[in-house]
C-alpha cells in the first residue's frame, strides 16, 4: 500500500491519501482542499477513490469535501456522527479563523463508529473513537500506521478549547487507543510532522 500527503486548504491540513496498487482502490483522509489535483492524479493512474474518510468535522478538515460534492455528488464521504454540529455551523467556524467563504455544509454519506468495517483493497482499516479535540473525532490505522486526526501531534495533543472540546477526555483518548498500539506505529497527524507512538509515549509532557 502506498501513502502520499499533501498539505491543504487555508490551515494546511495534512491530507493522505491510501492506494492500494493490487485493487486500485484509493482511500482518502480529511480533504482540506485541492481535490481536484487529487483526483487529477489518481485518475491518470487508474486508481477509482472508495471514500473519503474524516477525522472529524472541523471546517479546515472537510472544507476541500465541500467542493468536492458539488463537481463529484457520487463521492462517498464518511464522519461519525456526533461532528454533525460542526458542519451545520461551518460558516461561523470559518469565521473565527478569519475565512469567510460562502459555503454550504457537507453532506455525510454514512456516519461511522469504531464498529464500521472498513477496506482498501484487501487492508483493513480499523477504526478508534478518539474523542477530546472534538466529541465525534475518529483515528484510523492501518498497516502499522495511525491516522490520528488532531487528537494527537508531534509532542503535542490537540487543543480542546472548542464548544465539544474537552480536555481529560483526549487525553484518556490517546492513552486507551493511541499509546497502547504498537510503539513503531507512525502517527500522522491532521497538521504538522509524523511521529511515532514509541517517542510520544517517552517524550510528551502531556501524556506523562
Amino acid at each position: 500500500m502506498e501513502l502520499l500527503i499533501k498539505q491543504t486548504g487555508p490551515l494546511d491540513v495534512n491530507t493522505y491519501i491510501l492506494k492500494d496498487a493490487a485493487s486500485k482502490e484509493a482511500v482518502i483522509i480529511d480533504v482540506g482542499g485541492s481535490f481536484d489535483e487529487i483526483k487529477k492524479e489518481l485518475d491518470e493512474e487508474g486508481y477509482e477513490i472508495k471514500y473519503i474518510l474524516n477525522t472529524h468535522g472541523h471546517f479546515d478538515h472537510v472544507i476541500g469535501e465541500i467542493e468536492a460534492q458539488k463537481k463529484y455528488p457520487e463521492l462517498q464521504i464518511y464522519m461519525h456522527e456526533a461532528d454533525l454540529p460542526h458542519l451545520s455551523r461551518v460558516k461561523e467556524e470559518m469565521a473565527w479563523f478569519g475565512c469567510n467563504d460562502d459555503v454550504k455544509p457537507l453532506k455525510i454519506t454514512k456516519y461511522i463508529d469504531e464498529n464500521a468495517e472498513l477496506y482498501v483493497g484487501d487492508n483493513q482499516i480499523k477504526v478508534f473513537y478518539t474523542p477530546g479535540h472534538s466529541k465525534g473525532s475518529l483515528s484510523y490505522y492501518v498497516d502499522e500506521k495511525v491516522f490520528a486526526g488532531d487528537a494527537l501531534f508531534y509532542n503535542s495533543i490537540g487543543r480542546t478549547d472548542f464548544y465539544d472540546g474537552d480536555y481529560d477526555t483526549l487525553i484518556n483518548s490517546i492513552k486507551t487507543y493511541l499509546l497502547t498500539l504498537p510503539e513503531n506505529t507512525v502517527v500522522y497527524p491532521g497538521h504538522g510532522p509524523k511521529t511515532t507512538i514509541q517517542f510520544e509515549k517517552k517524550y510528551n509532557t502531556y501524556l506523562q
